[in-house]
């Protein structure tokens, strides 16, 4: 009978043991906060893949990392993926989905930078450093030269760029081997299927097969800078505080322990 009762207080005896029993009720049975999804140059995941632990660890929301090449994750984006964050791995990619107004305006940020080297198998000598008349045809030999679509991918275009403007690039174009991203380059030269690749510095340190043997001339390409920012169609309200979290000194001294520069801001 007390169910039937419509005034006030009759209103507050049924509800009372409804609020209690929620009280009461299992933390797996209350609502969950919304993951962040963060879209991620697959270069970044050593670093990305630690940095989220210690955020969830501290309170913050879930995080959902999907790392993949960077113009691939642009291009899922544009196509309506749904993403909180874009980290890419240059400039350009960031550039093609703001001109389409697909992150959202004052919210991107040139967090890191990184080093474009030339990377062999961990028993390799040491090169000469790397110039005009570098003998990477010589040192490649029948091939391949691993590395990405260097037309498309940040580390790819980056090398290209490099090798043309070194003079090297017409004697090694017909022995490219193009890998999926930076990190399918440096398991390539791990494994034996190539004896060099070019890649950033902190993709190398990944893999105790590979060794550097030499660094591209910082002048011999654009600067390379990996830009963050928060994708135009998010609702989520935790992707800005994950964004000001990658910022933060604890961020920064995983970034600078696994080898990422700090771009001058």
């Amino acid at each position: 009978m007390m169910y039937r009762r419509t005034s006030r207080r009759g209103a507050v005896l049924v509800l009372a043991p409804l609020a209690a029993l929620l009280l009461l009720a299992p933390p797996s049975a209350r609502a969950q906060p919304e993951p962040i999804h963060l879209f991620a140059a697959a270069t970044l995941k050593t670093a990305l893949d630690t940095i989220a632990a210690d955020w969830q660890r501290g309170g913050g929301a879930p995080v959902v990392l999907v790392y993949g090449p960077t113009p691939a994750l642009a291009k899922q984006i544009e196509n309506g993926a749904p993403a909180d964050l874009y980290f890419s791995a240059d400039a350009e990619w960031m550039d093609y989905l703001a001109q389409h107004k697909l992150v959202r305006a004052g919210t991107r940020i040139d967090l890191l930078s990184n080093r474009l080297v030339l990377i062999a198998g961990q028993d390799a000598p040491p090169a000469a450093p790397i110039g005009p008349g570098f003998p990477l045809a010589t040192l490649v030999g029948a091939g391949p030269l691993a590395m990405c679509n260097p037309m498309h991918h940040p580390a790819g275009r980056y090398g290209r760029i490099s090798l043309e403007r070194l003079g090297l690039w017409s004697s090694v174009a017909d022995k490219v081997a193009i890998a999926e991203d930076v990190r399918v380059a440096v398991t390539m030269v791990g494994r034996g299927d190539a004896p060099l690749a070019i890649v950033f510095a902190t993709d190398a340190a990944d893999d105790p097969r590979v060794r550097i043997i030499g660094s591209f001339p910082d002048e011999s390409h654009p600067p390379i800078v990996y830009p963050v920012a928060i994708v135009a169609t998010s609702r989520q309200p935790d992707a800005s505080r994950l964004l000001d979290y990658l910022k933060s000194p604890a961020a920064t001294a995983v970034f600078e322990r696994l080898g990422y520069l700090m771009p001058i801001r």
